[in-house]
């Protein structure tokens, strides 16, 4: 991990197209300012996690979940 020290308004660049902003600092939590493409998902470690347990739980469906869903029609 790499750690760095940043002040009030000072940037650190992640490859070309990310900047990750200092916004402000009160006590102990920092709020950050990131820009990034709308390519790049850009969530916090608790929503990523989330999303990756609901991910791995949909892929974990059996085979059996779709079976009473009709094949469309065919005109």
């Amino acid at each position: 991990m790499l750690v760095l020290s940043r002040h009030r308004d000072e940037s650190i660049m992640i490859g070309d197209d990310v900047v990750v902003t200092i916004v402000d600092i009160r006590g102990d939590k920092v709020r950050l300012g990131i820009e990034a493409p709308q390519s790049i998902p850009v969530h916090r470690q608790e929503v990523y996690d989330a999303i990756q347990r609901e991910n791995r739980r949909a892929t974990q469906t059996g085979s059996g979940a779709t079976k009473d869903i009709d094949p469309p029609a065919h005109d």
